[in-house]
């Protein structure tokens, strides 16, 4: 914030903090590079790269979870009231076959529903031959009542005790049936799935949806088994996006013959794309972006870097194409990078700020002069720096702040302290520096009032 300021010793500024070292022997060329000497090459800890031709690996990578295959998981859900008798599967985890059987149930109402059944079909078959009304009558009764224990899924059984049996062949997921417990009609007494088949569920990121699309191939692993990879297939996106994460769902089926995939298993995913073109190359680290370009800092040589903006490609886990900017063989700085940057940064506006001035007070070369008013906040002798609270200087377009002045001579301080309303002329003198070159008290003028500014490094 404010002002640059230089100083020949390490200090703090009045905010005490440190004033960062900036080195005589780092300086801005005419060709808008930095040159670092030897030395401050290897405290830096400077390393290069080249610009190479490489296929860039532009796999897309997510997280993905295993989960069942919905389609093959079926519920056992009485649809009466009744007890559990007996438990013939007793534990989750255990295989199932289909046709196994479960548990037997105990149910009043089946034992009613199946009494009547037999008394109307023994009504329609005693008066078949002398009543035919009340025969058909009873029929009627009797397909009623079948119906209605076809409803109830126990078509085959009419008496009181029912045995229900696996509807189809897996394991069980969930067992809420235990011996001698009251259910009522729809409890879901046993979850069980087929897990021969499994689905991976993975969350795609938006900037990656491009290269993802159904049938595609991925390779998966598995933290239970290093070095082992699985593949399956993208069955489906789903079509909805998470604002929150900025990611889309999708599912991945494969098989499961040997029975390893087990269901809650965490699964990195592979997704193979792009090309096998090589293609111009740097190190990821070698990118300095600030949110509006991408820059690298180019190794000229003799300790010449020079930043070079550049347009990326794909991105690959550890490389990324460039498009522009820089050619194959060119050497780039892929270590200590943004400490370069910076000091260039440095260099360049220290010198735009003791640049002349485009505005028409620079004549003939010389130093431009400005003129200002302000309050005396402090003196220093021993330094020959006085801090000024000065107004807004509309030449330089500065707001009105306190900052640090140099004294081109001592006597201009005579019978002047804090608090003293002066107005003054300075001019710019060495990188970040101003010098007062006049100085007189205003009468009968108020302490000027400045917001306080810090000043840069």
């Amino acid at each position: 914030m404010g002002l640059p300021d230089t100083s020949p010793v390490p200090k703090k500024d009045p905010m005490g903090m440190d004033y960062i070292p900036v080195y005589a022997d780092t300086k801005p060329d005419d060709t808008g590079a930095v040159i670092v000497s030897p030395a401050r090459v290897q405290s830096l800890g400077v390393r290069t790269a080249e610009v190479e031709l490489r296929v860039v690996d532009a796999a897309v990578r997510v997280s993905g979870r295993i989960e069942t295959d919905e389609r093959s998981q079926v519920v056992v859900a009485p649809r009466f009231e009744g007890w559990i008798e007996r438990l013939h599967v007793n534990a989750v985890g255990d295989t199932v076959r289909k046709g196994q059987a479960l548990f037997t149930a105990y149910s009043p109402e089946l034992q009613s529903t199946g009494e009547e059944l037999r008394i109307a079909e023994r009504l329609a078959s005693q008066s078949a031959d002398h009543d035919p009304l009340a025969s058909e009558s009873a029929s009627r009764l009797a397909e009623a009542t079948r119906a209605r224990l076809r409803n109830l899924e126990v078509a085959g059984q009419a008496g009181a005790r029912q045995v229900f049996h696996a509807p189809v062949s897996g394991v069980v997921l969930e067992k809420e049936a235990i011996q001698g417990k009251r259910f009522m009609p729809g409890d879901a007494l046993f979850r069980i799935a087929d897990l021969s088949k499994v689905w991976i569920i993975a969350d795609v990121y938006e900037r990656d949806l491009a290269h993802v699309r159904v049938g595609q191939s991925a390779q998966i692993a598995l933290d239970a088994f290093p070095g082992r990879s699985f593949e399956g297939r993208i069955s489906y996106l789903y079509p909805t996006l998470d604002a929150t994460t900025r990611s889309t769902r999708m599912r991945i089926e494969l098989g499961n013959a040997e029975g390893l995939l087990r269901p809650g298993m965490f699964a990195q995913v592979k997704l193979a794309v792009g090309d096998t073109t090589p293609k111009a190359t740097v190190p990821t680290s070698a990118i300095i972006d600030d949110g509006e370009r991408q820059v690298v800092l180019r190794v000229l040589g003799e300790g010449r870097f020079k930043p070079q903006v550049v347009k990326l490609g794909q991105r690959g886990q550890d490389v990324v194409e460039v498009l522009e900017g820089v050619e194959p063989g060119d050497r780039v700085v892929v270590s200590a990078n943004f400490l370069i940057d910076s000091e260039s940064q440095l260099k360049a506006a220290l010198a735009n700020m003791v640049a002349p001035q485009a505005d028409g007070h620079d004549h003939g070369g010389a130093a431009s002069s400005y003129e200002a008013e302000g309050t005396i906040d402090a003196f220093d002798a021993q330094s020959g720096r006085v801090t000024v609270a000065h107004r807004e200087i509309p030449a330089l377009q500065w707001p009105a702040m306190t900052m640090d002045f140099v004294i081109g001579d001592p006597a201009l301080m005579k019978n002047m302290g804090p608090g003293a309303a002066v107005r003054f002329s300075f001019k710019a003198g060495k990188p970040g520096e101003y010098v007062v070159t006049s100085i007189e008290p205003i009468a009968s003028r108020k302490p000027t009032s400045a917001a306080s500014g810090h000043r840069g490094h």
